[in-house]
């Protein structure tokens, strides 16, 4: 198939249109729920009084504010798809935008901008403080504003929608991994969304990592279930021809929810026994590396211990029975192949700095897996 002829059929799967929408007729589409905005994103694009301050100077003064990008659902409503920040910004300035429960939040205070001094402590109206309100007019002039609107039609590719999120906002904004790969999984399923969630904040899993609070605030720990699931179930042949894993990963969750081959009560009870036993076993040193010299598991958590032991362990756990009783024991022989682990060359070969992850990957895991079994 020649470029033009790839053109030509993908240009088939996108269906677009673009107009200009003033910021009031925006405001009362949201006020009637025909624009989500997803104030779940709000966790990830947060931007500070400063910036906020600066969109709203630009809009009172004429300067023309980026496209927005939304996707047009079957009922009809607009998803967001780039244009998030803005929009919230926008609303809550204005005293009508909701949080994800869906409580209305209070218009807040500006700060001085470089063009506009005076808009220290400016609020969009306040009437027991109009000294510190927009006037009339300038409010009329903030709605007036107008912003151009780029609408992915109902009739696009469905993986149109999360792969233009993904492309607009790893251009344009820094983002972990993750943290996209949140917004994309909102875009398809907020049932997804918010499986992973609940899997990422399992006492037994969390008490297994070891992470820094910039881990955290990233989101890492939705990254690792993510892996868990994706690196489980992919073939390894197919991991080795990988460039991008961090793409592989989003793209294979999504078609992972979509598929009908997933029992997803089954995935969480293998997550849930996996690092149950994990936790009972090694808590915090799970994924750390093993000092054959001082004897004991030192350091930070490490991505290829997960995948060996983790992965390792989740595909024979069902060999793995134990009662109350024999648990000891059961943790004694675990804790035992855990340091193995460390002591093959084949695992510490695979692990250090300059292997790629399609080499690694498929190494670690399938020493795991004849390990743990």
């Amino acid at each position: 198939m020649t470029l033009q002829q790839e053109i030509d059929e993908k240009a088939r799967t996108i269906h677009t249109e673009s107009y200009s929408m003033s910021i009031g007729e925006l405001a009362n589409m949201y006020e009637d729920e025909e624009l989500e905005i997803h104030p779940e994103f709000q966790r990830v694009f947060r931007w500070d009084i400063d910036q906020r301050s600066k969109l709203i100077e630009s809009i009172l003064l004429g300067i023309p504010i980026p496209s927005i990008f939304v996707a047009q659902r079957e009922d009809g409503i607009w998803d967001v798809i780039d244009g998030v920040q803005r929009l919230s910004t926008i609303f809550e300035f204005m005293g009508i935008f909701r949080d994800d429960s869906g409580n209305t939040v209070s218009g807040s205070q500006l700060v001085k901008t470089p063009y506009l001094k005076s808009l220290e402590n400016k609020q969009y109206e306040n009437k027991a403080d109009p000294t510190n309100s927009l006037t009339m007019s300038q409010r009329l002039f903030l709605k007036r504003g107008k912003i151009d609107i780029k609408i992915i039609k109902k009739e696009s590719d469905s993986d149109v929608i999360y792969d233009l999120f993904q492309r607009i906002n790893s251009l344009g904004t820094k983002l972990s991994d993750q943290e996209l790969r949140d917004c994309a999984i909102l875009m398809v399923n907020k049932d997804f969304y918010k499986w992973i969630s609940d899997l990422s904040s399992y006492s037994a899993f969390e008490n297994c990592l070891d992470l820094s609070e910039k881990d955290y605030a990233e989101k890492y720990p939705r990254e690792i279930v993510s892996r868990f699931f994706v690196i489980r179930h992919a073939e390894l042949s197919i991991i080795r021809k990988q460039s991008n894993f961090a793409d592989f990963i989003t793209d294979f969750l999504v078609k992972f929810w979509k598929s009908d081959d997933y029992n997803k009560e089954q995935e969480a009870e293998v997550f849930k026994r996996t690092f149950d036993l994990l936790n009972s076993t090694l808590s915090q040193d799970s994924f750390k590396k093993y000092s054959t010299t001082k004897e004991k598991f030192e350091g930070r958590f490490l991505v290829s211990a997960f995948e060996a032991t983790a992965i390792g362990l989740a595909k024979n756990i069902d060999q793995w029975n134990y009662s109350e009783q024999t648990l000891p024991e059961t943790n004694r022989r675990l804790r035992e192949k855990v340091i193995q682990l460390w002591n093959n060359p084949q695992f510490t070969d695979n692990v250090g700095r300059g292997v790629k992850f399609n080499a690694r990957i498929p190494a670690v895991v399938e020493l795991g897996q004849n390990l743990f079994r």
